[in-house]
C-alpha cells in the first residue's frame, strides 16, 4: 500500500501512478527514452526520490524505504493522495491527474491508471466494461457511460470512484457473482452540485445539407434533467443498435426477467443504419431523462427516446436484349426503382425505487416501446423494341410493420 508515482522531468507531469501490493511489488507504464523522478511514500517512512532513465527495454528496480525515526504530534493534510483504496472501491482524486487541457469527463478518465475509454465511447477498467455511471450515487441518464463520459464537464469532477463487484440491489451483495460488474461514481466538487451544462454543434454544407446537435443537462442533489437531440440530412446515425441496448439499461432488467428476446439481426426495432447509397436521408432524434428524489427513501425516474428517419433510394438500370446470333438490339429496357423507407421508434420508461432501510428495497419499472416501419416502392419500366414500339409498366407497393411492447 505504498504510493509510487512517476513524474516526467521534461513535462513535469505525472505520467504514471501505482500502489504496491501485499508483497511490495508495483508496475509503472512509462515512455521510452525519457527521464523520470520516481517518488515513493508511506506513512511512518521517509519519502524516497529516485531518478530513472528509461530505454526501449523494461526496467526492474528495487526501492527500499527507511523508517522515519521521529514521532508526529499532529498531521495536517495539505494534499490528497492521488489514489486510495477502500474495500472494493478505488478512489481517484481527479485534480491530481488533470493537466488543464481536459474538457469532458472522458479526458479525465483516460489519464487515470487502469481506466480507459474505448473507440465506442465505453468506459473500461482493467479491460472490463463499466456497466453503470453514477453522479453522486444516482444514475446519469439511466447509467449510460458513453453519454456521461462525453458530456460531463471535467472542471466539475472532484473524485472518480470505481465500484467493483457492483450490484444495484445491495441486499444481494455476496449472494451473486458480481466479479465482472463495475460501476463508476462521479463525485462533484462543492458548488458544482447544482448547475446547467451542455453544448450545441451545428453545420451546413452544399446541396442544403445540415446537422444540428444540441445537448442540455441540469443536475442538483434532488433533480437531474438530461435532454439530447439531433437533426441532420447527411446520413449521421445519432441512435444506433449499440446505443439502444446501452441506453435502455431498464431493458436489461425487464427483458431478462420477463424472458422477452429481440432478434437484432432482423433490425425490426425501427432503428436507422447508415446507407452510403441513399439519395436522401432525413433523421430526427430526441431523448430526455428525468430523475427526482421524492424523499430520502424514495426516488422516481423516467426517460423517453424518439427517433425518426426517412431514407430515399433511386436505382436506375438499363438492359439490352440482342437478337439470336446477332449484334442487333431486339429490346431495350430502362428501369427506375424508387424506394422510400421510414423508420420510427418510441421508447418510454418509468421507474421507481423505494428503500426504507438496508434490509428492504422495492424497485418497479414499466416501459413501452413502439416501432413503425413503412416502405413505399415504385418500379417503372420502359421497354423499346427494335421497331420503335414502347411498352410502359408501373408497379406500386407499400409495406407497413408496427410493433408494440
Amino acid at each position: 500500500m505504498a504510493n509510487v508515482m512517476a513524474v516526467n522531468q521534461l513535462t513535469k507531469a505525472m505520467d504514471s501512478y501505482a500502489i504496491t501490493n501485499d508483497k511490495g511489488k508495483f508496475q509503472l507504464s512509462l515512455k521510452a527514452n525519457s527521464t523520470y523522478k520516481i517518488k515513493v511514500s508511506y506513512i511512518g517512512y521517509q519519502p524516497l526520490d529516485v531518478s530513472v532513465e528509461t530505454k526501449e527495454d523494461d526496467i526492474q528496480k528495487i526501492l527500499i524505504l527507511k523508517e522515519g525515526g521521529f514521532d508526529l504530534e499532529g498531521v495536517e493534510i495539505v494534499q490528497e493522495m492521488p489514489v486510495s483504496i477502500s474495500g472494493d472501491t478505488i478512489i481517484y482524486n481527479a485534480d491530481s491527474f488533470k493537466t488543464g487541457t481536459e474538457r469532458k469527463l472522458e479526458d479525465v478518465l483516460k489519464r487515470l491508471p487502469g481506466v480507459d475509454v474505448n473507440a465506442d465511447g465505453e468506459i473500461e477498467v482493467e479491460g472490463k466494461k463499466v456497466s453503470q455511471l453514477l453522479v453522486d450515487g444516482k444514475k446519469f441518464f439511466e447509467g449510460d457511460t458513453k453519454l456521461g463520459a462525453k458530456n460531463i464537464p471535467s472542471d466539475a469532477v472532484d473524485k472518480v470512484q470505481v465500484l467493483r463487484n457492483y450490484t444495484e440491489v445491495s441486499q444481494l451483495r455476496g449472494l451473486e457473482n458480481n466479479n465482472d460488474d463495475i460501476a463508476i461514481n462521479i463525485k462533484l466538487k462543492k458548488g458544482k452540485n447544482k448547475f446547467w451544462f451542455g453544448d450545441i454543434s451545428a453545420g451546413v454544407g452544399p446541396d442544403e445539407r445540415y446537422i444540428i446537435n444540441p445537448k442540455l443537462f441540469y443536475y442538483s442533489p434532488n433533480t437531474s434533467i438530461n435532454v439530447l437531440s439531433n437533426f441532420n440530412n447527411i446520413g449521421d446515425v445519432p441512435f444506433s443498435l449499440r446505443d439502444y441496448f446501452r441506453l435502455t439499461g431498464g431493458s436489461r432488467n425487464t427483458i431478462s426477467r420477463s424472458g422477452t428476446n429481440f432478434n437484432v439481426s432482423s433490425n425490426d426495432l425501427g432503428i436507422s443504419t447508415r446507407n452510403n447509397r441513399a439519395a436522401e436521408i432525413d433523421t430526427k432524434f430526441g431523448a430526455a431523462n428525468v430523475t427526482q428524489q421524492i424523499s430520502k427513501t424514495w426516488n422516481v425516474s423516467g426517460f423517453a427516446v424518439f427517433t425518426s428517419d426517412k431514407t430515399l433510394t433511386n436505382t436506375q438500370s438499363r438492359f439490352e436484349y440482342f437478337l439470336p446470333n446477332s449484334t442487333q438490339v431486339a429490346t431495350q429496357e430502362n428501369r427506375s426503382d424508387i424506394s422510400n423507407l421510414t423508420n420510427n421508434l418510441s421508447i418510454i420508461k418509468f421507474g421507481s425505487k423505494f428503500k426504507p432501510n438496508s434490509n428492504f428495497q422495492f424497485d418497479y419499472d414499466v416501459s413501452l416501446k413502439r416501432s413503425n416501419q413503412e416502405e413505399a416502392n415504385l418500379l417503372e419500366t420502359n421497354e423499346t423494341s427494335f421497331d420503335g414500339s414502347q411498352n410502359l409498366n408501373s408497379i406500386n407497393s407499400f409495406k407497413n410493420k408496427i410493433r408494440l411492447h
